[in-house]
């Protein structure tokens, strides 16, 4: 499962766990007319409207694309700008000519009034087009990357063009052929747009100037706080990423640096004071409830300080002791890191007699059992969401179906002018066809068949309505990340690249329709005009996915041995740690294929019996929970949020999990239970100041120093101080750097 996260909401009371029993109501009272958008002649599309939203596009997909390939990646939120472009707007009211100009027949004016809601809305939606997957960038940057920086192809930039839009237009296709379904009816309420329609409000009423600093001149406060303060740990101080002070305390012990290494170890004592650190994988901390906290919390306890010391040091789980405790690395047998280029054929498909002579492929024993966590993770979610919400989901969607039930925003919103179908039809069918071009006219780059892409497209068409509607009502996102990979490496095994462009088409492009579907709620919310939402997406998607590629496009280009560790100055930050592991899947899924792992005679093969015990996980709460419906708590266990914390591990380490698991606490229990008052004032405010000015000093760091080679060497610049950690236990396994055990 993905749980999408719940950024903002505006229930604190359901925000941190103290569920209201009737969630529906929030919708009535948080997402109920807001006076202001009802207004069907104030201006929506307009010159402000489109050059901040088309800005606010740019420098979120340029900020998301940069860090995603550093260590301690950072995803800066489309919040950011819904937060910044409040003043913006008001500064261009104020300032812009207030006369009307002629163009192509038709006259407009540069400033047609005061900066409205509406106008907010869209330069929001526009944004949030650059950041529609969740992870700061478009899923098929990471398959671009992986095809030109680890198996080194020399891949078209228009392919790689077509590649980035053609998936997302899919989903966008999709979402437009669904809003009958997910978007119309009253009973598909996404409940994190509740979150969004009171931000708005949030940030458009007046703040009394007695109760303490504006929201603005708070984010003012600490966007130049967190901005200065980034220049120690991301070049003069780099050390204060992770304090593993337990390396310190015992330098020649493999074991104790094991437990303590922030990066390559269970980070047992090892802390951090830097955001980026914290926020690397998970997020801000501080927008996610308090109740999600907890559950993550427990799964990542159980995982992290409980099963996986028991399956290395206990057990030698899978060999495990052969290799590093935690690495994203693919190794063989003798502990050494697999190289893939020797059992590759130049047309990158699996050469069977050099794998053969070469040896089997091994995980590190993290790494092994974060995989077969996913395979719980996918079946506790379908139990959990069948036991807990099958009867209202199947209601709802008998409902929606039927569509007999129209809310005060849906009669409100006849007043406009809807989107013919036929033009999402064109979207749709015009980016399948592309996409069909591609796999003809670039068969060798991108593996992928015709019969393989209208399969994906098949599995996207099919899956897209269901799982939407969970995503609708519940606010969950089961993903099939690994079983489409699953599936099509049984298909197509030894095709690399085609398992990757598989995962794009039938899974992310998903991802990106749900997205689009979650905007047009917001939009149908707030009362924006249709076509103007369809425009505003479609262009902020086009900019979106061009501006993403360039950026990845010159940095693959430019910076030096980019995502190649073993070439790089050892504190080098541009270790791409997301993308390695997409290149590790690339391996797993499509080069080896899941028949050689998980199949029988399989090395890994028992980890598949983790499909019947997650699906096996949630019966007994649901059971309990009727059988003592009076506690109020056992609903509250949740399996598969359980198992999200151990998702993401690798590339995340345990300290990022655990310095994000503490700072939500301290915010989203504490701050909340003790200062309720400026939480809600300031709360999301200040995780949006703490991204922009962390980001934005990152950015001028490199472009000012680190990519004129001005490094420092010192010992507060050595990242980690735990250099045993690395090393495997196992005797008679010799690694350079290691001592050999008998």
């Amino acid at each position: 499962m993905t749980s999408k996260p719940d950024h903002h909401h505006s229930d604190p009371e359901k925000l941190n766990g103290h569920t209201p029993n009737d969630d529906r109501c929030s919708v009535e009272e948080v997402a109920l007319v807001v006076p202001e958008t009802d207004d069907p002649s104030l201006p929506v599309m307009t010159f402000r409207s489109w050059f901040l939203g088309l800005a606010s596009c740019t420098i979120l997909i340029f900020l998301n694309t940069f860090f995603i390939y550093r260590t301690q990646p950072l995803t800066i939120s489309a919040i950011l700008m819904q937060i910044a472009a409040l003043p913006a707007g008001k500064f261009m009211a104020a300032t812009l000519p207030d006369r009307n100009f002629g163009f192509m027949g038709r006259t407009f004016s540069l400033n047609p009034g005061p900066f409205n809601m509406k106008e907010h809305v869209i330069i929001t939606v526009i944004a949030n087009c650059g950041v529609s997957f969740g992870g700061g960038d478009a899923y098929s940057i990471g398959a671009i990357t992986v095809m030109k920086a680890y198996y080194k192809q020399s891949l078209n930039f228009l392919c790689a063009l077509l590649l980035v839009l053609t998936t997302q237009i899919v989903g966008y296709g999709w979402a437009g052929m669904l809003r009958r379904y997910l978007v119309d009816p009253v009973e598909m309420w996404w409940p994190s747009n509740v979150a969004q329609v009171s931000l708005f409000r949030a940030l458009h009423e007046k703040d009394i100037k007695t109760q303490g600093m504006t929201r603005m001149r708070f984010f003012l406060v600490f966007f130049a706080a967190s901005f200065a303060y980034y220049a120690f740990p991301g070049y003069l101080f780099p050390i204060l990423t992770f304090f593993s002070w337990v390396c310190w305390a015992w330098p020649h012990s493999i074991t104790a640096q094991q437990v303590g290494s922030g990066y390559h170890g269970l980070g047992v004592g090892a802390f951090t004071l830097d955001w980026a650190g914290i926020s690397a994988y998970h997020g801000s901390p501080l927008v996610t409830p308090w109740f999600s906290i907890l559950n993550i919390g427990v799964g990542f306890i159980m995982f992290a300080y409980i099963i996986v010391p028991l399956c290395y040091w206990k057990f030698n789980t899978f060999d495990a002791q052969r290799f590093p405790l935690f690495s994203s690395q693919l190794f063989t047998s003798s502990g050494h890191k697999y190289d893939t280029t020797k059992i590759l054929t130049r047309q990158y498909d699996l050469n069977i007699p050099a794998y053969e002579s070469y040896g089997k492929l091994y995980l590190s024993p993290l790494f092994a059992l974060s995989i077969g966590s996913g395979f719980a993770r996918f079946s506790a979610t379908l139990v959990h969401v069948a036991l807990f919400h099958g009867s209202d989901i199947w209601k709802q969607s008998k409902l929606a179906v039927k569509n007999v039930k129209l809310d005060i925003h849906a009669k409100l919103m006849k007043t406009y002018k809807e989107v013919p179908q036929w033009w999402y039809l064109i979207l749709l069918i015009g980016s399948i066809a592309l996409s069909l071009l591609m796999s003809f006219v670039w068969k060798e780059d991108v593996q992928l068949p015709w019969w393989g892409m209208l399969f994906a497209f098949a599995l996207a068409f099919i899956v897209t309505l269901p799982i939407g509607v969970i995503q609708a009502t519940t606010n969950q996102q089961p993903g099939y990340d690994i079983i489409a990979q699953f599936i099509f490496g049984y298909i197509l095994p030894g095709k690399p690249i085609a398992n990757l462009i598989f995962k794009i088409y039938g899974r992310i492009s998903t991802i990106h329709a749900l997205s689009f579907l979650s905007d047009l709620k917001l939009g149908h919310y707030m009362k924006i005009p249709p076509r103007s939402m369809y425009m505003a997406q479609l262009v902020g998607t086009l900019v979106a996915g061009t501006v993403n590629l360039a950026v990845s496009w010159w940095m693959l280009g430019n910076i030096e041995n980019i995502c190649d560790i073993e070439s790089q100055h050892p504190d080098s930050p541009w270790t791409c740690p997301k993308f390695r592991v997409t290149f590790d899947a690339s391996v797993i899924w499509g080069l080896i294929g899941p028949a050689r792992l998980f199949g029988p005679g399989g090395l890994y093969r028992n980890l598949v019996w983790l499909f019947l015990i997650g699906a096996v996980l949630p019966v007994p709460v649901w059971i309990l929970s009727k059988i003592f419906p009076e506690k109020k708590w056992i609903p509250l266990i949740n399996i598969p949020v359980i198992s999200y914390g151990f998702a993401g591990m690798p590339p995340a380490t345990p300290t990022n999990i655990a310095s994000w698991l503490i700072t939500g606490t301290i915010f989203n229990y504490f701050v909340f239970k003790y200062r309720k008052g400026w939480w809600q004032k300031y709360n999301y405010v200040l995780s949006a100041a703490l991204d922009a000015g962390t980001a934005f000093m990152g950015v001028l760091l490199f472009f000012a120093l680190q990519n004129e080679g001005r490094n420092l060497k010192w010992w507060g610049t050595e990242l980690d101080h735990c250099p045993l950690a690395t090393c495997p236990i196992a005797p008679g396994i010799v690694v350079e750097g290691c001592p050999v055990f008998k």
